[in-house]
């Protein structure tokens, strides 16, 4: 009788868990995080007020913040465990910390807390410019830092993190989509009487972002910090790949939540093709004229409404239309197929900021030289535009066929396989609009940013 065939597990490599279980890890990434995070706050706070003279721009928003979408779908939430926001927040914890318990009110509304903060700042960026203004990124992170340092001060462990950070959904909605996971042995851990993973012992500090490994069944708040790999005294814990969207698949519980911002992001996703493009400009005073508005920023808020709002009505129409063969709420059904878009949503994002990082992507080695006093001038692109249209072209026809097939899947594991088909129906013709949509905006070449 053949067994199984048990995935890889990283954790068998000598050397990588020796460095996994060291001193060293994270520390030295945020090391180095921190270093790049204090150059870019003094650049884009005294720095050159011109974004294309600004390294701290350019760091931030040419190469960052394009690259974070595949450290998500690759590595997980690598990059919050690395983040120099998060090492901020333990330091300051260690000093100051009241290390109270998180309210009620957080842990039950932080998700939606995250979501209505994310759709703040995107519409913030359009209406004052902030990724255009060195000083409007500076102010940003002061913000944010700001807020991180506060609820260190007051609550245990990473709250910011786990709870309030704007880019924490996100993550953790992309991460679901990606190529690694970390999980516990759960017949080792059944025996466990220490929860050392959990609580911490003499190796290493508790979860900080209040994860049982043995109860994990998601990607979403797991930042691969190896706190627990350090902690475990069983040897529990497996670092594995897996099939990308696979976790979409398997899912025991479904948050409408997570569900709406992957729903909405399809929405601010398109805006932030649009708003890039050539005929953009003219497009919204067209829409200023219609609409009898003389004011831009009301325009495009419009817009921008109109944009997270559509996708958000489809997929509730397309719930409706499913649930006659299924019987379930239009909330329970909705939260559960919202997770379908997230490959989508991920591989436009991809293809959105990799026009930015592979047309504009010198311009960091430029700013970065010009720190030493040394100016550079010279093409900005790795690579040409045509061969970029292509990578993005293919970004976003394989996001269509991820979520084509996790909508598909996610419909067999819940309904069985011969209704799958007819109850993912609707998802998949609103899935693939929205792909052919996305596939649209990128025949036209892209704005750069610095």
């Amino acid at each position: 009788m053949s067994s199984k065939k048990q995935p890889i597990n990283f954790l068998n490599i000598p050397l990588l868990k020796r460095f996994l279980k060291s001193p060293f890890y994270p520390r030295i990434f945020q090391w180095i995080t921190v270093l790049v995070f204090g150059v870019i706050m003094v650049e884009t706070l005294a720095g050159p007020t011109n974004v294309g003279e600004n390294f701290g721009s350019a760091a931030t928003w040419v190469l960052w913040w394009p690259l974070i979408p595949f450290f998500f779908f690759l590595l997980g939430r690598f990059w919050c465990g690395i983040c120099p926001f998060a090492w901020v927040s333990d330091l300051t914890q260690k000093l100051f910390g009241a290390n109270m318990k998180v309210p009620k009110f957080i842990r039950k509304y932080g998700l939606w807390i995250i979501d209505i903060t994310f759709i703040l700042i995107t519409w913030s960026d359009h209406i004052w410019g902030i990724v255009e203004s060195p000083r409007g990124s500076g102010t940003l992170l002061l913000l944010i830092l700001g807020g991180v340092m506060v609820s260190a001060l007051l609550f245990e462990r990473r709250t910011w993190c786990r709870y309030l950070c704007f880019l924490g959904s996100l993550s953790g909605n992309y991460s679901r989509s990606g190529m690694l996971e970390l999980r516990a042995d759960k017949e080792t851990c059944k025996t466990c009487k220490t929860r050392d993973c959990y609580k911490g012992s003499s190796k290493a500090p508790g979860c900080p972002m209040f994860e049982f490994p043995m109860a994990m069944e998601n990607n979403a708040n797991c930042n691969l910090c190896g706190n627990c790999i350090k902690s475990c005294p069983h040897d529990s814990i497996r670092l594995t790949p897996r099939k990308p969207t696979s976790e979409f698949w398997s899912m025991t519980r479904a948050h409408f939540e997570e569900s709406f911002l992957a729903i909405v992001i399809v929405g601010i996703v398109f805006v932030q093709n649009i708003t890039m493009l050539d005929f953009y400009p003219s497009f919204l005073k067209w829409v200023e004229q219609t609409l009898g508005i003389a004011n831009q920023d009301i325009a495009f808020t419009i817009l921008f409404i109109i944009a997270m709002a559509t996708p958000v009505l489809l997929l509730f129409a397309a719930t409706a239309i499913s649930k006659r063969f299924t019987g379930e709420t239009l909330r329970n059904a909705f939260a559960r197929f919202g997770y379908a878009v997230i490959p989508l949503d991920l591989a436009s994002h991809m293809a959105h900021n990799l026009f930015h990082l592979l047309a504009e992507g010198k311009d960091t080695y430029y700013t970065f030289m010009g720190l030493f006093g040394v100016h550079l001038e010279g093409s900005s692109s790795f690579v040409a535009d045509p061969i970029i249209q292509i990578m993005q072209y293919f970004l976003v026809i394989a996001g269509t066929l991820g979520s084509l097939y996790t909508a598909y899947r996610i419909a067999r594991k819940n309904y069985g396989v011969s209704k799958a088909l007819s109850v993912s129906m609707p998802y998949l013709a609103v899935i693939l609009l929205f792909g052919i949509l996305n596939f649209l905006t990128f025949t036209v070449r892209m704005a750069m940013r610095m």
